[in-house]
């Protein structure tokens, strides 16, 4: 069956079939479309490549259920590639920590332990203030180290909620900051 002047309806239609080749001819239509949607949306060559995959692999996976429109099923690719973008995205997040602030590392590294103690004694008295589940999101994320998700795993919480808490609590210790360095 001749399939290349057919319209994405009925390539679509054909690859719920099973014919590769329909879903193939697709796939060359429309891919560098969605490549170029994906830089626009992620700057690492390895996400756009992982965003272009992810969004025809649902093509295929989801042909049956495609609505199109019109004719053409670029305006579904280019949503299901904004998805997968924002979810790649949201998922980097979650893994995402905080660093140091800019020279802390390096009074770390010149400082006896002891002296950094007690330049820092007051912002660790700020931390234990803080009621039990904040204390210990501080410890698990700016101590630590450990990402949003990692620390919401570990304290039962969502990760929303772990941001909410560490915001509030880092609005707490800039105070401290502040009061202190008067």
């Amino acid at each position: 069956m001749e399939t290349v002047g057919e319209s994405d309806r009925v390539l679509l239609h054909q690859s719920v079939k099973g014919d590769r080749r329909a879903f193939g001819l697709l796939f060359d239509r429309h891919a560098r479309a969605v490549t170029r949607y994906a830089w626009a949306l992620v700057s690492d060559r390895m996400d756009v490549q992982e965003i272009v995959q992810d969004t025809f692999v649902t093509a295929w996976a989801k042909a049956a259920s495609v609505t199109i429109a019109e004719s053409s099923a670029l305006p579904w690719l280019l949503v299901t590639c904004r998805n997968h973008a924002l979810n790649l995205r949201r998922k980097k997040a979650t893994h995402h920590t905080e660093a140091l602030p800019e020279g802390l590392a390096d009074v770390a590294a010149n400082e006896d332990h002891a002296l950094a103690a007690r330049r820092l004694k007051w912002v660790l008295a700020e931390i234990e203030a803080l009621d039990d589940l904040d204390r210990r999101i501080c410890e698990l994320c700016l101590i630590e180290g450990r990402s949003y998700a990692e620390a919401a795993a570990l304290v039962g919480a969502s990760v929303g909620a772990v941001s909410k808490r560490l915001e509030r609590a880092r609005t707490r210790l800039r105070t401290a900051v502040s009061s202190h360095d008067q």
